[in-house]
């Protein structure tokens, strides 16, 4: 993982979202280019919208949202994985973003196979989400 560990508390934090449904999402950060941290936590039944503006404008972040949706099947639920990293953060942050990725999902059992890698907000769109996840 480049050198940079995941704390406990956000293991934890996923847990009990995947298996108690506790939150919504939850935003994690590279603190002092060390180690991966909670940032945000979106309490259960928060909107997609509070997602979205939780997400900083320069600065790498990944996330898990639980999101929900109906098709022909009936009523379904995956454990979206989103790496975000918008067009404007520095290029250091965007390296140890990616350098890290992947061990930091192994940490994350359970996760929907789709990954969402988000540049712009346009590529964070609910509908657009809704489509792929289908």
């Amino acid at each position: 993982m480049s050198g940079i560990t995941c704390d406990q508390n956000s293991v934890d934090k996923f847990n009990a979202l995947k298996l108690k449904k506790a939150y919504t999402f939850i935003v994690f950060k590279i603190e002092d280019s060390k180690q991966i941290v909670v940032e945000k936590i979106g309490e259960k039944g928060a909107k997609f919208d509070e997602f979205v503006a939780v997400l900083p404008e320069n600065q790498c972040r990944y996330a898990v949202y639980d999101f929900h949706f109906d098709d022909t099947d009936g009523h379904k639920e995956k454990l979206v994985f989103v790496m975000w990293s918008p067009d404007t953060s520095g290029v250091r942050d965007k390296m140890l973003v990616a350098s890290s990725k992947l061990e930091f999902k192994k940490k994350l059992t359970g996760l929907c196979p789709i990954e969402i890698q988000a540049t712009d907000l346009s590529e964070v769109d609910y509908d657009a989400w809704l489509e792929r996840l289908k």
